[in-house]
């Protein structure tokens, strides 16, 4: 057997995001968010573009969105790449989530709670070794809850799992094993075939269940993150080389930048080739013009546009 690799956006929203997968969610957010409880009865599998209500916001792109029984709304984004302000976009997300709930008119004390969690391919939070963390609002001093806890940010490190197949103590360990390990099996292992749902992703991520075009997909996505990742360590080596040339620190930073500057540029014009067709001059130029931040920008939200004319909105909305 080869089995998708679920730390792949295309994957990830396949197993878990797609119309067949309500109990291998609701198995697999009871064994990460409750510690393998069944606090989540029930659940539907929501659309996870936010679109702003508001001229000049953002649109945000996630991979999984989901509403409980409880009317708590879940998002869920997989990571693969540590980027410059994840930490902030993360928080963005869970806040806009929030806030959209409520149209015009409407009551705050229609508001309800929303749980983000993030599963990253590197380590978030130095100095310890735990590989879940649940943030809440706390007075910083007693340490005590905030009146309305509404918005808890979960994180899942990937690198900070160690244990092996003979090592799973329960379901939470299962899950994120299948989480870290399952692009790299070739069988479904004794122990994980013996819960239900985890049978069913490993079904679902069986790559003879894949059409044609969802292959296609997913190679596309996998070279794509291959880009990136040889992006930024391009990029970091361009900066260090020409701080080095420069041998001030001025230089250092501004060798750095235009180092990552040049390397996000190349991924991004790569990309959208691969994704959306051939690059006409125009946008090619818009593209070079924006700040690295733009462009960071812009390359997490390249799976989100169609087609071309899409990029050239985003680039209307945003270049300087």
């Amino acid at each position: 057997m080869r089995f998708i690799n679920p730390k792949i956006d295309f994957a990830f929203k396949k197993i878990f995001g797609s119309a067949q997968s309500n109990d291998i969610l609701i198995s697999f957010l009871n064994a990460i968010l409750y510690e393998g409880r069944s606090i989540i009865e029930s659940l539907e599998i929501l659309d996870p573009y936010l679109a702003p209500q508001i001229a000049g916001v953002k649109n945000s792109y996630l991979d999984v969105k989901a509403l409980l029984n409880d009317g708590t709304f879940v998002i869920i984004e997989m990571q693969v790449l540590k980027v410059q302000a994840f930490g902030k976009r993360v928080l963005y997300n869970a806040a806009k989530t929030y806030a959209l709930q409520l149209t015009r008119g409407e009551l705050y004390q229609q508001l309800r709670p929303v749980i983000a969690l993030t599963i990253t391919d590197f380590e978030m939070f130095s100095g310890h070794q735990d590989v879940i963390s649940h943030f809440v609002f706390k007075e910083r001093t007693r340490l005590s809850d905030y009146l309305q806890n509404d918005i808890e940010l979960v994180f899942v490190e990937l690198p900070k799992f160690k244990k092996e197949l003979d090592q799973l103590e329960n379901i939470t360990d299962k899950w994120i094993y299948f989480i870290k390990t399952t692009g790299t099996l070739d069988e479904v292992p004794q122990t994980m075939a013996t819960v239900p749902q985890i049978q069913k992703a490993f079904e679902i991520a069986n790559e003879v269940s894949l059409t044609q075009d969802e292959l296609n997909t997913l190679q596309q996505q996998e070279f794509f993150a291959q880009d990136q990742e040889s992006s930024v360590a391009v990029g970091r080596e361009e900066g260090r080389q020409e701080g080095r040339q420069e041998g001030r620190q001025e230089g250092r930073q501004e060798g750095r930048q235009e180092g990552r500057q040049e390397a996000q540029i190349e991924l991004i014009m790569l990309s959208v080739n691969r994704l959306l067709g051939q690059l006409n001059p125009d946008i090619e130029r818009r593209i070079q013009q924006l700040s690295s931040d733009q462009l960071e920008i812009l390359l997490n939200a390249l799976w989100g546009f169609s087609n071309l004319e899409e990029l050239s909105d985003w680039l209307d909305d945003n270049s300087q």
